[in-house]
């Protein structure tokens, strides 16, 4: 269920103390036909939240490098039925499944087991683990087909996505393609019953005689992604145990869970895609209401889609599952008595259940061409979890939810096939997208009443697609660390992505040769535009927003990248396709100091990485760091490990050193959330002491409060203490030795001015406000080394009435402040984007003492996303500590 912000599991404060962290290898065995025995896992240890950070970091969290799933990664069975072993986990003290009599997660392999060694349709792999190493599995439910048939179906499987035009007059693979259907049950931990749905139908697939079933299996392929979110189904918690939503985090990549489901997406390709929540009283089934995703095609997209929600509205309706309720159109409620209807929120919802941002996984996969729906179960939480009779409800429900959508798929494949082919040749070809709707759409079998809803808040408006987008190498380049981690998540998306073979004029600009080109005459241009597209501003389309409206991968991730051309025109030059991960890691042999920028997030996790080592290391004010070779070996390991192109110290570096800072190993004292957290970590950050206002309180007499060896304090949530308290005077005691303070929101700005490094005020704008908004650096900033044009809120703060001493180091827009998202004033009319125009939205100032301060008012971490923040964030954290 998607929940309004103020109420979400991600906005939550409250951090895991201990967790679940599994200690499972991987079978690298390939897979087999026939089954082996079980194999037990070992026990499931306890871990704290900041080590389950630091492991989600170095398996790939965040930065597209290094580990963790890969696009076009997960190894897809060479012949069915494909049934390796697998692991065994032991059942769990307190499982939340015991709760309402679900299936908990240690007994989905001995089931599978059991349905694997009774039918020869029934496959399942492995294709990923969550965050505390609990498998994720995908089961595959399709007739017997040899190694040649499943090559033929990969071949197929090709051409549809690449080569478009043929395959839609490919009359072997309109008559032998095997379309393939995905349901999606439990990526939401406390969401159950969809799981146990999905083995019900499994389970009647696989023993079913009927010759409906034979023929369903011969002409298609059911997968079933069981649960996606093992460790919350397990602790019963809505968020992964790192405390982030997976069904928010398609885009970023922040957690294992939500990288298996796009590798899983592109893997399968599907034709059709359901996921499963809950609750919302009664039945609800997509497609959405408005705003739409500018970048689907949407005229393909809403037939099918709502179609299938309407034969599943019949089908559930007639079912007259005992406990089940149903919506009444006249009261927009839910009900006891039949009326005939469910939910679909094109249909009954204006506004406010819609499909804009691809940050959920049913949005995300209509981008890899398929029909999609997020369908929410009726029966809500008595407490901590559904009760076992409500439970029963969901999965009835849940279960003829599926049978239905399976039944609609296989009656109307052809079309569906066609339509997704049509999408990726639209793409291909780059044909111009004048309309996110047209009015001469092609009824579907089934109802075309969805006709009556199509213009609802401005749907035509007209849609611009650029020919490419340019990320430059070079002088250029804001950050070339932050360029090629953009074009690593490209990658991992599926997005083609090539490099100019000679410097090319675009425009009136000259690229360098090597510079990055995404064309988007390509199968997946929705899915590459949405990622890198600016977005628009709608705060006007719509009241609110449930979740961000903005998430430009070009905008926030603190690289240079230009939209050039119109989709008609020529090519950027000669590309060459890139078919790796860029890298251009290198130390210079003999220098005894070699230096590189410091501009993007790997550039930081490099720096703290060389610091981890005692390596001596000064930063300049133009952003460069000069490096003491000391230990060769370790700098070539950085190098290689951070992808850091090395350059020998120029002279000019050398004599500036007496003026820089040398830097020392930060111990970070923080106040936040997992936000703060993640954060931190992914920069490199590892000396991190967490600290509370009640911990300082009562550790201020015997010197405990955590701070006694911090060199700077993050704040990112309240840390208020009484006034003549023995904790305000140990802070304040610190601050005086020269304890600086850095963070983000007023609360940050309370603090540093609490302890007289800031005076003004702090003024928050619309809470539900976010996007991206126009940011200008003051030139004396020491942001300005490598500054940034844009930034992420959610929401914004701007700072006013700035008192002596406190200083600017960003400012909002003074003409335009918000570029893309929702951010309308409240319902006063005040806290709107004009209200932030002109105002500070980095502030600075400095004690006596040395210490200083940093306050953002922009919103530098959240769910890691922002990378350009956390880039600033460090930038700030290492002047902060070098005042004194």
């Amino acid at each position: 269920m998607k929940l309004p912000r103020t109420v979400a599991v991600l906005g939550t404060l409250t951090l895991l103390a201990t967790t679940l962290v599994g200690t499972a290898a991987a079978d690298d065995r390939p897979d087999r036909p026939g089954r082996g025995p079980e194999r037990d896992a070992p026990a499931v240890g306890a871990a704290s939240f900041a080590e389950l950070a630091r492991t989600a970091q170095r398996s790939g969290h965040g930065n597209g490098r290094g580990g963790g799933t890969t696009g076009g990664a997960i190894d897809m069975p060479r012949a069915y039925p494909s049934q390796p072993d697998l692991t065994v986990y032991p059942p769990e003290d307190d499982d939340a499944t015991d709760l309402n009599g679900t299936i908990s997660h240690a007994e989905i392999a001995p089931r599978l087991t059991a349905l694997m060694a009774s039918s020869d349709r029934v496959s399942t792999q492995v294709v990923g683990r969550s965050t505390a190493g609990r498998d994720l599995y995908l089961v595959t439910v399709t007739a017997p087909e040899s190694r040649r048939e499943t090559a033929q179906q990969t071949r197929w499987r090709e051409e549809i996505r690449t080569s478009p035009e043929r395959a839609a007059t490919d009359r072997r693979l309109a008559e032998g393609y095997k379309t393939p259907l995905w349901i999606s049950a439990n990526i939401h931990g406390n969401e159950w019953e969809g799981t146990d749905a999905a083995m019900q139908v499994i389970d009647d697939l696989a023993t079913s005689d009927d010759a409906a079933t034979a023929a369903l299996l011969e002409d298609h392929r059911l997968y079933f992604s069981l649960t996606l979110n093992p460790d919350g189904r397990t602790l019963g918690t809505r968020a992964t145990s790192l405390s982030l939503d997976a069904n928010r985090d398609m885009i970023t990549g922040a957690t294992p869970e939500s990288r298996s489901f796009v590798a899983t997406a592109q893997a399968l390709q599907p034709l059709y895609a359901a996921d499963f929540h809950g609750y919302t009283d009664v039945l609800q089934v997509e497609p959405c209401g408005p705003p739409h995703g500018e970048n689907y095609e949407y005229d393909l997209f809403i037939p099918h889609g709502y179609a299938i929600a309407r034969q599943v509205e019949d089908d559930v309706v007639a079912a007259e599952i005992p406990g089940n309720t149903y919506y009444d159109p006249a009261t927009d409620e839910a009900v006891d008595e039949n009326t005939g209807f469910i939910k679909i929120p094109y249909r009954d919802t204006p506004s406010g259940w819609d499909d804009y941002p691809p940050i959920f996984t049913a949005q995300y996969a209509a981008f890899h061409g398929a029909t999609t729906s997020t369908v929410e179960l009726p029966k809500g939480r008595t407490g901590p979890a559904t009760t076992p009779e409500d439970a029963a409800v969901n999965t009835a429900v849940a279960k003829r939810t599926m049978t239905s959508m399976i039944d609609y798929v296989a009656g109307h494949d052809d079309a569906m096939l066609a339509d997704q082919i049509e999408a990726f040749r639209r793409g291909a070809a780059g044909e111009p997208k004048d309309a996110l709707t047209v009015d001469d759409v092609a009824a579907v079998p089934g109802p075309d009443e969805w006709k009556q809803h199509w213009d609802v808040v401005d749907d035509q408006d007209p849609v611009d697609l650029p020919r490419a987008y340019v990320i430059p190498v070079g002088d250029e380049q804001r950050s070339a660390a932050d360029a090629e981690a953009l074009v690593d998540q490209l990658l991992f998306h599926g997005v083609e992505v090539g490099t100019l073979a000679r410097s090319t004029r675009v425009g009136g600009t000259t690229y360098p040769r090597g510079s990055f080109v995404v064309d988007l005459h390509q199968p997946l241009r929705g899915l590459a535009n949405a990622l890198l597209d600016l977005g628009t501003d709608i705060s006007a389309r719509v009241p609110s927003m449930y979740d961000i409206s903005a998430w430009s991968l070009s905008s926030l991730w603190g690289a240079t990248v230009d939209s050039v051309g119109s989709t008609t025109d020529r090519p950027v030059g000669k590309v060459v396709p890139l078919r790796g991960e860029p890298s251009d890691a290198r130390v210079p042999h003999g220098a005894r100091h070699v230096a590189f920028d410091v501009a993007g997030v790997e550039d930081y996790r490099a720096l703290n990485a060389l610091l981890e080592e005692d390596v001596p290391v000064w930063l300049l004010d133009d952003g460069r760091a000069v490096v003491g070779r000391g230990d060769g070996r370790t700098v070539r390991e950085v190098a290689r490990e951070h992808d850091v192109p090395f350059e020998a110290a120029t002279r000019q570096e050398l004599r500036r050193l007496d003026e820089a800072a040398e830097l020392d190993d930060l111990t970070v004292a923080y106040a936040g959330t997992q936000d703060d957290l993640l954060s931190l970590t992914e920069l490199g950050f590892d000396d991190l002491v967490r600290v509370t206002a009640g911990g300082i309180e009562a550790g201020a007499a015997t010197g405990t409060t955590g701070l006694e060896d911090a060199d700077v304090l993050w704040v990112g949530s309240a840390l208020t203490l009484p006034a003549g308290g023995a904790g305000r005077a140990a802070v304040q005691g610190w601050v005086d030795d020269g304890g600086s303070v850095v963070g983000r929101t007023a609360a940050a700005f309370a603090v540093a001015e609490t302890y007289g490094l800031v005076e003004g005020s702090a003024v928050t704008g619309n809470r539900s406000g976010n996007g991206i908004v126009d940011v200008d650096t003051a030139g004396s900033s020491f942001l300005s080394a490598h500054p940034q044009d844009q930034a992420f809120v959610y929401p914004a703060t701007w700072f006013t009435d700035l008192g002596e001493g406190t200083t600017a180091e960003q400012s909002y827009d003074a003409d335009r402040p918000f570029l893309a998202g929702h951010w309308a004033p409240s319902g006063t009319g005040s806290g709107g984007p004009d209200a932030a125009a002109g105002h500070a939205a980095v502030v600075s100032g400095e004690a006596e003492s040395g210490a200083r301060a940093v306050v953002f008012g922009t919103s530098v971490f959240f769910r890691t996303h922002p990378k350009g923040g956390l880039g600033q964030a460090a930038q700030a954290l290492f002047w902060a500590a070098s005042g004194d």
